[in-house]
């Protein structure tokens, strides 16, 4: 389990600026730093204001077939990663795969920009340990719903990754390595998608290394929000067919279209091991088909199902809310 770096502690923004590249640069201990207050710090908010902005780009690079449809097709091909892998296969373990695959889903999940896969499951799994409690990260419930959105990735309480609490990943140095420096593989991806354009454009394409770069920004700025709406809406908008969740966590098709199925989200904290989201037929979850689909390749197995009791309790419930009508 990797130790937390001894350095002597540096100027609070120095720390904030090393940490961009190295997540587990915190010379002032990891424990301190989680109890820090729940607030904004400043300098982590200067890399989410450099890519917003960077979207006006495109008032100058302006727009092509080829960059348009890049960026929507790197909108989905991520957030697959994100609820396939980053949420149903690191948070949850709702089915199994090689450590050769495992590896190779936290390189893409790493291009979605959003941090390491650890980093992104501890903070899951604590989600749920305290969903709508005081303790939960991103809780629209108790801090509304900018914290929620986008306030809580930029504190410092909720930066350190908790090793401890996600063991049976953190012993695969690989995945410590892409978390530790999760900035690496976004960089690599930015830099191949500007030579990618300048390539098109040699070949007498209508588009430019920077016209595709501006808009691979915008898919991330978009999926990134896509993402955060699951933090700061799903948990305020929509039913609750499972009412004895002991949260506010609503299903969604709003939510499951933006995030190709994660909006059935009081189904997903009702019961949170099986690869389904959509518990029933009628529940469109792409996420879940693609995953079946990769599971006939070999690539992933043991793919956990909704159990019967699952399904009863749901019947239970529906018959008891029609007896009250």
């Amino acid at each position: 389990m990797p130790a937390t770096p001894t350095h002597q502690p540096q100027g609070g923004f120095f720390r904030s600026l090393i940490r961009w590249f190295d997540s587990d640069y915190i010379p002032e201990g990891a424990d301190k730093l989680r109890e820090s207050p729940k607030e904004v710090d400043w300098p982590r908010c200067i890399p989410f204001v450099i890519l917003h902005l960077a979207c006006f780009g495109v008032i100058w690079v302006g727009a092509s077939s080829i960059a348009v449809w890049t960026a929507v097709g790197l909108y989905f091909f991520r957030m697959f990663s994100i609820t396939g892998f980053l949420h149903r296969y690191f948070s949850h373990k709702t089915y199994s795969t090689s450590r050769a695959f495992q590896f190779i889903m936290a390189l893409w999940t790493a291009m979605a920009v959003q941090r390491g896969a650890l980093w992104w499951a501890y903070t899951h799994r604590h989600h749920h340990q305290h969903s709508d409690e005081e303790e939960d990260k991103h809780s629209p419930v108790v801090d509304g719903f900018w914290w929620s959105h986008i306030g809580w990735i930029t504190s410092k309480k909720n930066f350190p990754t908790d090793y401890s609490k996600i063991a049976d990943l953190a012993k695969y140095p690989e995945l410590v390595f892409l978390n530790r420096y999760d900035t690496l593989i976004p960089i690599l991806s930015g830099l191949s998608l500007y030579g990618i354009g300048a390539l098109l454009a040699a070949q007498g394409y209508a588009t430019s290394g920077a016209q595709m770069l501006i808009w691979g920004i915008i898919s991330t700025v978009v999926l990134f929000h896509g993402t955060g709406c699951i933090n700061s809406l799903a948990h305020v908008f929509g039913s609750k067919r499972f009412k004895d969740t002991e949260d506010e966590s609503r299903n969604s098709l709003i939510l499951t279209l933006i995030t190709l199925g994660e909006g059935w989200h009081n189904n997903h904290h009702h019961y949170q091991a099986t690869v389904r989201q959509g518990f029933y037929w009628w529940e469109f979850d792409p996420t879940y088909y693609l995953l079946k689909i990769m599971s006939w390749t070999g690539l992933i197995w043991g793919l956990k199902p909704v159990p019967a009791w699952v399904y009863e309790q749901a019947e239970r419930t529906k018959s008891e809310a029609a007896g009250r009508a």
